[in-house]
């Protein structure tokens, strides 16, 4: 009678076992590749290997901005005065009969006047005279040549005070971000983000964009500051934006964070992305079945282009080899990918013989009852 009573328990647990999923917190790596073989499934699978890593770099990319940027060069030291500049000019002049003077009077002052879109200003008793593009003791030099036919003794000052037309912006990301005058023409992106008080140290990875004549150009503040360089001399009008870094990417599964992650620099490794999220469950998952999911631009798919074989795709990492750790240093994820942990088959296996014994337990404990 005990003998079959315990027969009973274990065959309905068996039965449960067999017809029920056991609860998990990813799955197996066959069941995420499963009819990966055929053409139909729609998604393509790559071992992640050493060899696989250099032709992978070739295709075209995926969810990247594709950015340029401007290589810096020696500009003037000088300031320059340009249109919707404000100068201010005083002339003097020791003329008893001067006809810029006033009787009694030695000095005239003509304040806040602005520099036309031509680069002009207009000087009494002699018109429009041109001072754009020039330095501010050029354009001081001019006026007062051009003053010589009616003042001969005339010496003139001038102040130059830099306006729209011969300044630049910096937008966000910054302590102090706000129109800024450009001292010189050595005026560069770095030196603005200086005036503005330095990057926010809230931001990840920092991102720059430069807006110039209609174009966008971009990088980011590590790179600048990695690659003197690179760090461009701005021109009037130019507008600098300082952002957090907007790529991400997924990790789920039996990972140590199931979470988007933001990229922390611009280039992030298979490696290194697996430190970001935390490793892997040790108790959980299965080293050998990382899996980083990708889709493919359509474009990819064009004839005369190096690229997969389908839009979706799968590369699967085995981290108990050394050429899969070789390749997860070398490799480069994208943003929008996402890496899938999966599950060790050894847990599920554990978790049924667990079962199993717990059942062996309860009809032990019956029949003991008995």
């Amino acid at each position: 009678m005990m003998n079959s009573l315990r027969l009973a328990i274990l065959g309905c647990v068996l039965m449960m076992v067999t017809a029920c999923a056991l609860p998990r917190g990813a799955a197996v790596e066959r069941e995420v590749l499963r009819g990966a073989d055929r053409d139909q499934i729609g998604f393509s699978v790559y071992p992640l290997t050493r060899d696989l890593v250099p032709t992978v770099a070739e295709w075209p990319t995926v969810g990247e901005e594709e950015l340029s940027w401007i290589a810096t060069s020696t500009g003037s030291r000088g300031r320059i005065v340009q249109g919707g500049d404000t100068v201010s000019v005083q002339i003097w002049d020791s003329s008893e009969n001067s006809l810029l003077t006033a009787p009694g009077t030695r000095v005239v002052a003509l304040a806040d006047m602005p520099v036309s879109p031509s680069g002009s200003i207009f000087i009494p008793y002699v018109g429009d005279v041109r001072i754009g593009g020039l330095s501010p003791e050029n354009a001081r030099r001019r006026l007062q040549s051009a003053l010589e036919p009616i003042a001969p003794s005339a010496q003139v000052q001038l102040k130059l005070t830099e306006g729209r037309g011969n300044s630049v912006e910096l937008i966000g990301g910054v302590a102090a971000p706000g129109p800024y005058p450009m001292p010189d023409r050595n005026y560069t992106v770095l030196s603005l983000i200086a005036a503005g008080g330095g990057v926010s140290p809230a931001l990840q990875n920092p991102q720059i964009r430069l807006k110039r004549g209609g174009r966008l150009y971009g990088t980011s503040i590590a790179r600048l500051y990695d690659e003197p360089q690179l760090d461009t001399l701005l021109d009037d009008g130019d507008q600098v934006i300082v952002e957090e870094e907007k790529r991400t990417f997924l990790s789920i599964g039996a990972a140590g964070a199931e979470t988007v992650h933001t990229f922390p620099k611009d280039i992030v490794t298979a490696a290194e992305a697996l430190s970001i999220i935390g490793g892997v469950v040790d108790s959980r998952a299965n080293p050998q079945g990382i899996l980083i999911l990708r889709e493919y631009p359509r474009s990819a798919l064009s004839a005369g282009v190096r690229g997969p074989r389908t839009q979706q795709v799968v590369f699967t990492l085995d981290l108990t080899s050394a050429d899969g750790l070789f390749a997860s240093r070398n490799f480069r994820i994208a943003p929008g990918d996402m890496i899938y942990v999966t599950e060790s088959p050894v847990v599920a296996t554990q978790s049924v013989f667990s079962i199993i014994g717990s059942a062996f337990g309860l009809a032990n404990t019956v029949g003991g009852g008995n």
